[in-house]
């Protein structure tokens, strides 16, 4: 594979565009495989790099991006502003350079919500039984950085961001979508672009090949018609209304693979039926690489979840705190209320990346919270629709210490208190983990 990727690479002016972690895993796989390969680092601020390497920093960073024969993209650079006409075709990544020469023994995961979580426990039922599994992708490890130890027989199990997805062209062998939504404007444009960079996923794929998508969301169904298809297709849905093909669906508490129940679910440490919908994905790609279901069934009921996702993080004051950080879409936040226990308090806010909170309104209004603490951007545009169009208690905090103590003041004893932003953290944090981590710390502390 690394020869294969290294051949790809050889006699290119290659530009790195963006040294943040994949960045700096890109030139780092450069330098040791191919030392004097033809190597620009493009990048908005100064970078950090003690070898003598050409630079392009500065705010024209992106400018005559057509000086190169290939540029190679870090998820996190958007190029919604950028004329692509001449130079779309000299774009990659390092997901796309990895399914170009192993996608056989892919399995990628994508959704706007759900897909850290499925990705880990798809990874956790695997390494239980296949053991050569790497865990890859949007979920913090460059796809390029253990790729030397990858064999012919390694299974590797990628969450895949809208962001890695937007120019590839080559889909895994097993590929998911979870679902679709408003998501990630700032870096796209239109819900109509960041659901096309989704279905990537899917795009390349052959008749070989296996996809599965939830056949009860409204946006993925509108989009699944243009993307026809000659492989095997599974479809996820929670109802058990009978569809031809091949069905995961859900009756009672039984979940049934083409007529079989291959898992009954009970008590699990994942909270919500939307952990369940993720279960049924992660059942569905066991049952496709032929695992053993049992084994699979009690991996599951064991897994814990991710950090900073509903995740429980102590009792102060009598009040039960829950960090769901990584809740930074409206949808997500409606299933954190949903599914913890004795909520009475949610705290909201964070960057405005243009998405329609007018639905996420409307079930706040109707929910059963007593109160609602609002942070900077979109958690005041929120506090203040609800002044005037609910009875709930609404409060604005520029912190979270401010936030953390509020909370303490309003929240019965014995109830849940649940941050929860439904927005992007990194107006003041450099991600959800900080901010996560920040609040843990808060919490401890009182």
């Amino acid at each position: 594979m690394v020869n294969e990727i290294v051949e790809k690479l050889k006699n290119k002016k290659i530009a790195i565009l963006g040294f943040g972690r994949e960045g700096k895993s890109t030139y780092q796989f450069i330098k040791k495989h191919l030392a004097d390969a033809d190597i620009t680092i493009l990048d908005q601020k100064e970078i950090d790099v003690e070898d003598p390497v050409k630079k392009r920093i500065g705010d024209d960073y992106l400018s005559h991006l057509e000086d190169f024969d290939l540029i190679i993209k870090s998820p996190g650079i958007s190029l919604k502003e950028v004329d692509l006409t001449n130079i779309k075709d000299r774009i990659t990544s390092q997901l796309e350079l990895l399914l170009e020469v192993n996608r056989k023994n892919i399995i990628g995961i994508t959704g706007t919500k759900g897909k850290s979580t499925t990705t880990s426990l798809t990874y956790e039922v695997l390494k239980d039984q296949l053991h050569d599994v790497y865990l890859l992708g949007n979920i913090g490890v460059p796809v390029l950085d253990e790729i030397e130890h990858y064999t012919e027989n390694s299974k590797l199990v990628i969450e895949m961001s809208s962001h890695q997805l937007e120019f590839v062209k080559e889909s895994p062998h097993i590929a998911a979508i979870l679902n679709l939504y408003q998501d990630h404007l700032d870096h796209d444009g239109t819900v109509e672009h960041y659901h096309h960079n989704k279905m990537n996923i899917f795009k390349y794929q052959t008749s070989d090949d296996f996809r599965i998508y939830s056949d009860d969301n409204e946006y993925l169904q509108e989009r699944i018609k243009e993307y026809p298809y000659q492989g095997t297709a599974y479809t996820v849905r929670f109802d058990n209304e009978h569809l031809e093909g091949n069905i995961t669906r859900l009756e009672g508490k039984d979940v049934i693979i083409n007529g079989e129940i291959v898992y009954t679910d009970g008590e699990r440490k994942i909270l919500g039926d939307h952990n369940l919908k993720n279960i049924m994905f992660v059942l569905t790609i066991a049952h496709i690489l032929g695992l053993d279901m049992n084994r699979a069934a009690e991996v599951i009921r064991n897994f814990k979840g991710l950090k900073y996702r509903m995740e429980y993080i102590g009792k102060s004051h009598g009040i039960d705190f829950y960090n769901d950080t990584i809740a930074t879409i409206p949808d997500a936040t409606i299933n954190a209320v949903q599914s913890i226990p004795n909520i009475e308090t949610l705290i909201i806010g964070g960057l405005d990346r243009g998405i329609d909170y007018e639905e996420f309104i409307e079930f706040l209004k109707n929910s059963h919270l007593k109160t609602i603490i609002c942070m900077p951007t979109t958690g005041i545009y929120i506090g203040k629709r609800l002044e005037s169009e609910s009875n709930k208690t609404i409060l604005y905090a520029n912190t979270l210490e401010e936030a953390y103590e509020q909370s303490i003041e309003k929240t019965e004893d014995g109830k849940a208190c649940v941050l929860s932003p439904a927005a992007a953290s990194y107006e003041f944090f450099k991600n959800f983990e900080e901010k996560g981590k920040a609040f843990e710390t808060i919490v401890q502390n009182g």
